[in-house]
């Protein structure tokens, strides 16, 4: 009983000294001037007791691959916010050969600055072995765009993935039409906004005045359940060059700052119904995915957009077979869109982020960039979300099956602490061990190169945060040190978006960690624990459900182990991990049965699936 009061103490110690800090870490990236700020005095404190984590070695093979992917984010001295954000990256096997491929979403030169090669995103195809190929120009995506995120899905149900890329002037759908090339069909989709990347000089555009739409995350989901896949885009600020410039950003002493997004009017989250699998139709306002906050009181009261959004996650909490969107807002409340029938049986959402506790953490907004949904032990699920430096990442548990009711549990469940003090980006869970427990990973980076000079503790690179699940009762997230997986590992860099898959074959799985000035890495996974798996890439029939089988809810039961996933569209911060789902089984050997719910209002019961094969791959189809 002493020993849990005294770790009680030592959190709430911890939580008090940076809580401070965060306060500090906010006020010097405001207008204002920064107020003296005093600390308060607190006991002591000791770190708590480690438990041992198990052996598993990460290999930095980045250069074995061949992949040179440096992204570009158009900095010239400056400080135009969208640069600090960088872009995401995603995992899929784009050509069906059964190998995963990578693309690395790419930004540009603002306006005005011409370059012989003007930056792409980049396509590389995995050979195997670790060598992957820049096929990039015959796939017809060397395209130069501001880019920021990625989602894949097969939006035509012809069997291949499709890409969809968000970006600063204008968003672009890339339809997969033979497994080799992409073709650009945004305006036959009707998905163009009719935004245009300015064609003007430098000093034009720095005197722009026009806000230019600011989409970030993105994602593919069967909201409608009528087995196509529609579309669902966050957008971050209202954001124009010219009000950017004209706020006097300080970084204390140092010079201009990067601007806060307090700084910046909100902008509103948009989805788009996919008609007929060619064409899409904004359905946002109908749907209320549009988030308002009156300013002043009574009917002629101004409307002002609330959203700030740059991640989002698909989920069922309720397990009503209907997906629930989550939205990650940076300084403003978490969004929680639930799927509901509408007065006219046409599906809807209905925006119950504060009912649920899922809009603050503590109480108040933090800054939110990559979010998670995941089942994390037996029977809990919970979101994570990333958050600003100085703040820990958000860890909201459902606090029952089915019931829309949330906790923030980071301090509980041992995140709290150790997640503080980076800025934190792409976030996952996944099972790096193989154990059957969910992991937790995020890539981390801040925002202003030179943040060290007022910020003592911060710096402009940093590592990346592993913890590993020990299905403790209580604290059962362990953070995992040099010694655990290595040195190569916790490399620091200005880290952004991060995807996982399997991409050596090996059943265990590899990162991917997207750069924002340096180039992207690649983290070979070489677990050598004897733990069994396997693996399921499930496909939809295309009728009654998307052939991405995004929403899909999947159980696995083995030796009383029991782990459900769901196939999700995009995750994290800006990207798209691996569809085909990975369970862990530990010293388990044998598959007692697979239950797999399928996405879509026709698509029937349940379908159970015995018999099958560990430590290899399945290819379920939807029959």
């Amino acid at each position: 009983m002493k020993s849990d009061l005294a770790k009680l103490l030592v959190f709430l110690a911890i939580g008090a000294i940076c809580a401070a800090l965060g306060y500090v870490g906010y006020r010097v990236l405001t207008r204002e001037k920064p107020k003296e700020v005093v600390i308060p005095e607190v006991p002591r404190i000791s770190e708590r007791e480690r438990v041992q984590v198990p052996k598993v070695t990460f290999s930095d093979v980045t250069d074995k691959t061949g992949v040179d992917f440096r992204y570009v984010n158009g900095a010239f001295g400056r400080k135009l916010l969208p640069e600090t954000m960088g872009a995401g990256v995603a995992c899929f096997d784009y050509d069906k050969d059964g190998h995963v491929d990578v693309l690395f979403v790419n930004a540009r030169p603002w306006p005005g600055e011409t370059t012989a090669t003007p930056p792409t995103m980049k396509l590389f195809r995995n050979k195997g072995g670790w060598v992957f190929e820049d096929v990039t120009a015959a796939a017809g995506l060397d395209v130069s765009l501001y880019g920021q995120g990625v989602a894949i899905g097969d939006y035509d149900n012809d069997g291949l993935p499709d890409i969809f890329v968000t970006a600063i002037g204008g968003n672009k759908l890339f339809r997969n039409v033979d497994k080799k090339r992409f073709v650009d069909i945004t305006k036959e989709a009707r998905l163009d906004s009719g935004a245009a990347w300015p064609d003007i000089s430098r000093d034009a555009f720095l005197k722009s005045e026009q806000p230019l739409p600011w989409p970030t995350s993105a994602t593919f989901l069967d909201y409608d359940g009528d087995g196509r896949l529609d579309l669902f885009i966050c957008h971050y600020v209202t954001w124009s060059p010219a009000y950017d410039l004209a706020s006097d950003f300080k970084l204390g002493t140092v010079g201009r700052a990067y601007g806060p997004p307090t700084a910046f009017e909100g902008a509103q989250c948009k989805l788009y119904r996919n008609v007929d699998g060619k064409t899409f139709e904004d359905v946002s306002a109908a749907t209320g995915v549009e988030v308002f906050s009156p300013e002043g009181i009574g009917p002629m009261a101004r409307k002002r957009p609330v959203a700030k959004s740059l991640g989002v996650i698909i989920c069922d909490p309720d397990e009503d077979g209907w997906p629930d969107i989550i939205v990650a807002n940076d300084t403003v409340r978490n969004f929680f869109f639930h799927n509901v029938a509408g007065p006219d049986g046409k599906r809807r959402f209905e925006e119950i982020g504060e009912r649920t506790s899922v809009a603050y953490a503590e109480g108040r907004a933090r800054g939110g960039m990559g979010i998670d949904w995941a089942q994390y032990r037996p029977g809990r699920w919970a979101i994570v979300v990333a958050n600003f430096a100085n703040e820990p990442s958000t860890f909201l548990v459902q606090d029952k099956p089915k019931r829309l009711d949330f906790a923030d549990m980071a301090l509980a469940v041992g995140v709290s602490g150790p997640s503080r003090i980076p800025l934190k980006f792409g976030t996952f869970f996944f099972d790096y061990d193989l154990d059957g427990r969910l992991d937790l990973m995020s890539n981390n980076g801040h925002l202003e190169p030179e943040i060290s000079k007022v910020q003592q503790g911060q710096t402009f690179e940093q590592p990346p945060q592993l913890f590993w699940n020990s299905g403790g009762p209580g604290i059962c997230f362990e953070p995992v040190v040099e010694a655990d997986v290595g040195p190569e590992f916790f490399k620091p860099l200005v880290g952004r978006g991060s995807a996982f898959a399997d991409l050596d074959g090996d059943g265990d799985l590899d990162v991917v960690l997207a750069n924002n000035i340096g180039p992207a890495r690649f983290l070979r996974n070489d677990c050598d624990l004897k733990h069994h798996w396997i693996r399921l890439t499930l496909e939809g029939d295309g009728k009654q459900s998307n052939r991405s089988a995004i929403g899909a809810v999947v159980t696995v039961e083995s030796a009383g182990l029991v782990q459900t996933r769901i196939v999700c569209g995009c995750r994290g911060y800006l990207s798209h991990s691996e569809s085909t789902l990975t369970f862990g089984l530990g010293k388990i050997d044998k598959i007692d049965k697979v239950t797999i719910r399928w996405p879509g209002m026709k698509s029937g019961e349940t379908v159970e699936i015995k018999d099958l094969t560990v430590d290899m791959e399945h290819h379920i189809k939807q029959q």
